[in-house]
């Protein structure tokens, strides 16, 4: 038989179970009082992140829509500058960029002709301009480095802020009459420049035009390409005084024999007029095309 048990046993086992089940229920015993204010203070940081977020996000609208959302790693817009084309205030305030080719792996590995992209940066590193080339597939598989092409130049806001145009043409030295010419309009439509190739029998020559169609300087590329070096083309005035150099820059045995991908630094001086920059910078898309474009490099793939 089970003892009974006593009064005073029944009413020690009611109160231990009666704590037990008190300590069961939160924020009710002292012990749980610290979780919940953990809780609640997730609470409060979950909600403080998500107001921050939203606001954010409204502010990053608004300033998108003001013209003013600068995207990281881009460099700031110089203002005040009296009579200049819109965009082109950066070449106001540098004297050397750096253009740097993307390198495309689908015609790295099997040769097939993608259009070219680049990047446009400061000493700083800091992001000036992207451009890209616009034009067909059967333009370039049948033309090659020939092809007439249109280049886009467009800032951090994706506005087109330069616009190359180079048309079909021969650049051989026995055609003197037919030879390379490239356009450079800001904004589109719009004409500040013309790079003119010059007839030489022995190296590139190319002519910087005004929107007046008078040279302003001239570029001058070596009479021979040194390999495993950098490739040089002076930029002269009318004087015969060096202002300025498109430099073709060496990126290494890999890169070079086995992609057409180029990096060029171009030097001018600060207080050129910016109509003339932008004309230097289309003279170096030119001088790729027509020089670097091409090489042994599809034959070493193939």
């Amino acid at each position: 038989m089970t003892p009974k048990k006593r009064p005073q046993e029944y009413f020690t086992s009611c109160v231990s179970v009666d704590r037990l089940c008190v300590s069961e229920e939160p924020g009710t015993d002292g012990s749980d009082r610290p979780r919940a204010r953990r809780d609640e203070g997730k609470r409060k940081q979950y909600q403080t992140r998500r107001l921050v977020i939203v606001v954010w996000h409204v502010l990053e609208q608004k300033l998108a829509k003001c013209g003013r959302f600068v995207r990281t790693g881009w460099m700031p817009i110089p203002q005040g500058i009296p009579n200049c084309p819109p965009g082109l205030e950066y070449l106001t305030a540098v004297d050397q960029l750096l253009v740097h080719q993307q390198v495309e792996l689908l015609e790295a590995f099997t040769g097939f002709e993608t259009a070219n992209k680049y990047t446009v940066k400061n000493t700083l590193g800091q992001k000036v301009y992207w451009a890209v080339e616009d034009t067909t597939c059967c333009t370039r598989m049948c033309c090659g480095p020939d092809r007439p092409f249109d280049i886009k130049i467009m800032d951090n806001f994706q506005n087109e802020v330069l616009h190359l145009r180079r048309d079909l043409r021969c650049k051989s030295c026995c055609f003197p009459c037919c030879l390379q010419k490239l356009e450079v309009s800001a904004p589109p439509g719009n004409v500040i420049g013309t790079v003119v190739q010059k007839w030489s029998l022995c190296r590139p020559v190319f002519d910087i035009r005004d929107r007046n169609n008078e040279t302003v300087l001239t570029i001058r590329g070596p009479v021979c390409q040194c390999p495993c070096s950098d490739i040089k083309f002076a930029v002269f005035t009318k004087d015969g005084t060096e202002v300025g150099k498109v430099t073709k820059q060496w990126t290494g045995f890999v890169q070079e024999h086995f992609t057409d991908a180029d990096n060029f630094g171009i030097n001018f001086p600060m207080d050129l007029d910016v109509r003339v920059k932008a004309t230097m910078l289309g003279a170096l898309f030119l001088i790729d095309y027509m020089y670097f474009e091409s090489s042994d490099n599809k034959k070493v793939r193939r």
